[in-house]
C-alpha cells in the first residue's frame, strides 16, 4: 500500500466518512470571501446590508465531482436566511460562482428545509413529505422547453408515489435558528435528504436529459434580505 493511500484511509472516520471543512480555514473550497469565512470552527455564509447578491452565490468544494455519496453535516440558518447545498452540479458560465443543479434546500423558515429542489433547472422535484417518481424527458432540451414544464415553481413531469408524513408534522422537527443535522444519500437516481435522522423528501429521477449522475459539491447564500447561515462537522462518504 502506497503512503498516499495510507493517508487517505488514516482521514477516514469509522463510518468511513473524511472531512470536508477542516474548520481552520478555506482550504479546499473556492467562494467569494465577501460572503465567506471561517468563524470559531464554523463555515460561515453571510449577506449584510452593504453586500446584497444580485444572483445566487456558493462556496464550492474543489475533492472532485462526487456521483453516488452519503454527505453528513449541521447546518444553522437565521430566520431571514435561505440557503441549501447543491451536488451533483455545474458551473454556471458568465455567473461567478453560481451552481446549477440538484439542491438540498434549507431556509430560515422552514418553509423549504428537506425537499429536493434543482437550481436553475427543473426547480421542485420533491416537496418535504414527499416520494416522487421524475419521468424520461422528451421533447426539446432548450432551458426554455424545460422551463415549459415547470408550474409555480415546481416540475410538472412527475409522479407523487407516496409520503413521509406531512409537510407541516415533518417541520416540527426541525429547529428554527439552532444546529440540525442533515444526512444526505445519493446513489444512482435514487436521491434522499435527511435530517435529524429523519427521512424528508425521497426522488427518484428518471430523466437523463436533465438529471446528472456526478458533479460539483457546494452550499449557497441567496438573493435576498441580509442573513447568516453556518455549516460544520462536513463529510462524505464515496460509495
Amino acid at each position: 500500500m502506497s503512503q498516499g493511500k495510507k493517508a487517505k484511509k488514516a482521514k477516514k472516520d469509522k463510518e468511513g466518512f473524511v472531512k470536508i471543512f477542516d474548520g481552520k480555514s478555506l482550504d479546499g473550497w473556492e467562494g467569494d470571501p465577501t460572503y465567506w469565512r471561517v468563524e470559531n470552527g464554523n463555515l460561515v455564509g453571510e449577506i449584510t446590508p452593504a453586500t446584497l447578491l444580485k444572483a445566487n452565490s456558493f462556496i464550492i468544494w474543489q475533492g472532485g465531482e462526487p456521483a453516488d455519496f452519503e454527505l453528513k453535516g449541521e447546518f444553522n440558518i437565521a430566520a431571514a436566511g435561505n440557503s441549501g447545498i447543491n451536488y451533483r452540479s455545474v458551473r454556471v458560465p458568465d455567473v461567478p460562482f453560481a451552481l446549477k443543479g440538484y439542491q438540498a434546500d434549507i431556509d430560515g423558515k422552514i418553509n423549504y428545509t428537506g425537499q429536493n429542489y434543482e437550481e436553475r433547472g427543473r426547480t421542485t422535484l420533491a416537496y418535504r413529505g414527499q416520494k416522487t417518481n421524475i419521468s424520461p424527458y422528451s421533447g426539446e432540451a432548450t432551458p426554455q422547453a424545460v422551463r415549459s414544464k415547470v408550474q409555480r415553481n415546481a416540475w410538472t413531469n412527475l409522479t407523487v408515489t407516496g409520503s413521509l408524513g406531512s409537510s407541516d408534522s415533518l417541520k416540527t422537527l426541525i429547529k428554527s435558528e439552532d444546529w440540525n443535522e442533515f444526512h444526505l444519500v445519493i446513489k444512482g437516481n435514487h436521491l434522499k435528504h435527511y435530517i435529524n435522522g429523519v427521512l424528508m423528501s425521497e426522488v427518484i429521477d428518471e430523466d437523463t436529459v436533465n438529471g446528472k449522475a456526478s458533479g460539483l459539491l457546494g452550499v449557497q447564500v441567496h438573493v435576498g434580505p441580509p442573513m447568516k447561515v453556518q455549516y460544520r462537522n462536513l463529510r462524505i462518504k464515496q460509495l
